[in-house]
């Protein structure tokens, strides 16, 4: 990963998504387990920001991302493109409130576990099922803004 960023790395944002997979709705299937193997390998990646998969249990605690890299950004996964319901505002701005244990608030972006993308023309979700997930996560992020801003 240096070897392809090399030479970006004061000129760009550099990301890395971690998938874990996006195959099924099925959770039973899809990669399980905390992020811990990975996190040396991380630590030595030139990149500012992890784009990780945090909206379901099989990711495990955020802590062991959270102590162990804190100086990065972090990209925190917290809608599951994979359920067919919307999560709270209110679910959301409880995970934000985690991660805020961790990183500041100008260093944590938010998104949904890998994207809302169409696989062999079967669309993990369907459209308005994705923008009121979107829809939840701006509301929780503006929710959460108010209270650290204490507006």
């Amino acid at each position: 990963m240096n070897r392809v960023v090399s030479g970006f790395e004061d000129k760009l944002r550099l990301g890395l998504h971690v998938c874990r997979g996006n195959w099924s709705k099925r959770e039973d299937v899809l990669i399980t387990g905390d992020y811990q193997p990975l996190v040396d390998c991380f630590s030595e990646m030139k990149i500012q920001q992890l784009v990780l998969e945090y909206a379901t249990p099989r990711a495990g605690d955020l802590a062991i991302i959270g102590q162990a890299l804190s100086d990065r950004e972090i990209g925190l996964g917290v809608c599951n493109p994979r359920t067919d319901e919307a999560e709270s505002p209110h679910l959301i701005a409880k995970r934000i409130r985690e991660a805020l244990q961790y990183w500041g608030p100008d260093k944590i972006f938010l998104n949904p576990d890998c994207g809302f993308g169409c696989f062999a023309n079967r669309c993990v979700n369907e459209q308005q099922v994705a923008f009121e997930k979107l829809k939840a996560m701006v509301a929780a992020a503006q929710q959460v803004r108010a209270e650290i801003s204490g507006a």
